[in-house]
């Protein structure tokens, strides 16, 4: 009696060691469940209807005296229920975003994990409650593929790096801790039918996450580690003379940046997530009247070189020449000008115009004309200058390009927020070039309104579209992005030639009024000539009218690396974007018009490829017809075309 009573004891004992140590967590419709299993480390898996796509990945935050997740011992574990609406200032996607989650905490001993698991995937961050401050060594973000996934990358050199890469299609199995790594955003493709997007969001007083293949169908985090001294490096930047052992000094008591998968059977729901919005710090600006998106026309892509009969000045970085901009901005209702390098007399001085440009002049007409002026800087210039955002309010301008970071260490990640509070508190807004992918600061600041980091138009010929295809899936899926269209020159890859000032696109006319409509950023750019967009007039009222904020957003047919068709509202106008890569000599799709309101008729205005687009990239068609919900639209597009249309 008594071995049958120890033997139950010992049952009856191991029931309650699993329950305490496996914890689960499902998304509010049930379909993705995280499975968690606490041992010697915090494991995880994550499931979607059934399906494990991620399978025993671990977590681990290690400090200068303590390996957190090492070990652990559970304390209590608590679920809560979230539904609520937010608000973003800046809506890139939709003006109200449903914020719908169920939410895990684990905590142990000085530190807890929160897992949050939302109909359209999972995230989780470490949570710490130490004083004073600590030393981060690392951090272990370790995913395990349970089959050979197809993982689309953007791969650097280094640490250094503009996020400007090519991306790379590398299968899972095959990546190599010797290969180079990766920055986020990372898309996988299951080749079944699911797809994952994995980034960061909240990052503050930390650097960005890299990843890397561990060469055993998994990958796993890396980091810059901490700057601690700098030697010159020329007008533009700095290099790193000495690095600290570890990745972060910071508080001891912090939310430390939210790791998320977002998780779809369907790619059109990449092109409508807002996880990095949903998982990003609340707004701190009490202010947001004064921040005003919009397009701007910017001179640096054509070399400033507007020619024609209207054109009595030699053109250039000059007073006649930025005058003249200020002009074309003003016909179309285009809010801003961007003067780009060439502005101040000298790079290192920003409070020194160039005598030929006559800052105070354009500043003064800019105004008479409802124009404003944005100013381009390095990035080590405004840290050498930090008093400027003063000077420019008082001058007048509007906002601040900022460039050449390239870098992405949390010296770095700390200088974007004093940059964002700085600007904010002189009614500045901010477009951070040579920058990092966005991670939620732009919604702690909104001034923020875009940000580069991508492989944009103005790599010329080594923007094309087989690239540009995979930014509405990845990059522009995490967050806000400069990519700077609008060409009005346009070529089929096979007889790409150009150089500023005949700067050209590659992709048809079409494919560029698209990216209008497709592409998202608070300051959308008009990279052309204003020459050649007064001789396509047309077009050129097509791409003033989009909207750069949006009420919603409907994606109507997407395959990632193929091609995105979407459909966004603003008030009572619709805009439809379509682009395609270089695959088939064309592609045709039926659309259907179901998002319209019902008993009303619509004037459709759109802009086609043309019948010899596939061979001569200018050739383009703008028609008007009548179309209603329940039509059905034929979207016919040619290799590395597109379409673009407006419904009224």
């Amino acid at each position: 009696m008594k071995r049958h009573l120890s033997l139950l004891m010992i049952l009856c004992w191991g029931i309650l060691l699993h329950a305490q140590t496996e914890s689960e967590l499902s998304s509010p419709n049930g379909e993705i469940k995280v499975t968690l299993n606490i041992t010697d480390k915090i494991y995880y898996s994550i499931a979607y209807d059934g399906d494990v796509l991620l399978k025993d990945n671990s977590l681990q935050l290690a400090l200068k005296d303590e390996v957190l997740g090492q070990n652990p011992r559970l304390r209590r574990r608590k679920y809560v229920s979230v539904d609520e609406q937010l608000t973003p200032v800046m809506p890139l996607k939709f003006s109200t975003v449903t914020n719908q989650y169920n939410q895990l905490t684990l905590t142990f001993k000085n530190y807890s994990v929160e897992f949050r698991a939302y109909d359209d995937g999972v995230a989780y961050r470490f949570v710490t409650s130490r004083k004073g401050e600590v030393e981060v060594l690392g951090e272990e973000f370790a995913v395990n593929f349970p089959d050979d996934y197809l993982l689309h990358l953007q791969q650097p050199g280094g640490f250094k790096t503009s996020y400007e890469e090519p991306y790379t299609h590398v299968f899972s199995n095959e990546w190599k801790p010797s290969d180079k790594m990766s920055v986020l955003p990372v898309l996988i493709d299951t080749r079944k039918q699911y797809k994952i997007l994995i980034s960061e969001s909240d990052l503050t007083d930390y650097p960005c996450m890299f990843l890397k293949g561990t060469g055993d169908n998994g990958i796993v985090s890396t980091f810059p580690k901490a700057p601690l001294a700098f030697g010159e490096d020329g007008d533009r930047s700095l290099k790193i003379t000495q690095e600290a052992d570890y990745i972060a000094k910071t508080s001891g008591a912090r939310n430390y940046p939210w790791r998320y998968f977002v998780l779809t059977k369907d790619d059109r729901q990449l092109l409508e997530n807002t996880m990095t919005y949903k998982l990003a710090g609340k707004n701190q600006l009490q202010d947001v009247s004064w921040i005003k998106p919009g397009q701007v026309s910017w001179e640096w892509w054509n070399d400033a070189s507007p020619y024609g009969p209207d054109v009595n000045f030699v053109s250039g970085y000059n007073l006649e020449t930025y005058k003249y901009y200020i002009d074309f901005a003003s016909k179309f209702g285009i809010p801003y000008i961007i003067m780009d390098e060439g502005w101040a007399k000298s790079t290192r001085d920003p409070y020194t115009p160039n005598p030929k440009v006559d800052l105070h002049e354009l500043i003064r007409y800019g105004k008479e004309k409802n124009v404003g002026i944005v100013l381009w800087l390095t990035w080590l210039t405004v840290e050498n200058n930090f008093d400027l955002f003063k000077t420019f309010n008082e001058w007048g301008i509007k906002g601040v390009k900022i460039d050449f970071m390239d870098r992405s260490d949390q010296w770095m990640v700390n200088y974007y927020e004093r940059v964002a509070k700085e600007a904010a508190k002189h009614h500045l807004f901010v477009d951070f070039h040579g920058s990092f992918k966005p991670a939620g600061l732009e919604y702690k600041y909104p001034n923020i309104l875009s940000y580069e980091g991508v492989r944009g138009m103005e790599q010329m010929g080594g923007c094309y579209p087989d690239n540009s295809i995979y930014l509405p899936f990845m990059r522009n899926a995490v967050g806000p992005m400069d990519y700077t269209p609008g060409a009005m020159i346009s070529m089929q890859p096979n007889v790409y030639r150009a150089e500023r000032p005949n700067s050209a696109s590659i992709g048809t006319r079409a494919y560029q009024l698209a990216l209008f409509v497709i592409f998202e950023s608070g300051l959308q750019m008009l990279a052309d000539n204003p020459t050649l967009y007064y001789r396509n007039e047309d077009c050129t009222r097509f791409i003033t009218s989009v909207p750069v904020t949006w009420d919603e957003t409907v994606a109507l047919e997407a395959k990632a690396g193929e091609y995105a068709i979407i459909a966004k509202r603003k008030g009572d106008k619709w805009f439809i974007g379509g682009m395609t890569n270089n695959g088939q000599t064309e592609r045709e799709f039926a659309v259907k018009l179901d998002f319209l309101k019902k008993d009303r008729a619509y004037q459709m205005t759109s802009f086609e490829d043309g019948i010899n687009a596939g061979r001569q990239a200018m050739d383009y068609r703008c028609k008007s017809s009548q179309v209603k919900n329940g039509d059905v639209l034929t979207v016919k597009m040619v290799r590395n075309g597109g379409f673009a249309a407006v419904i009224e």
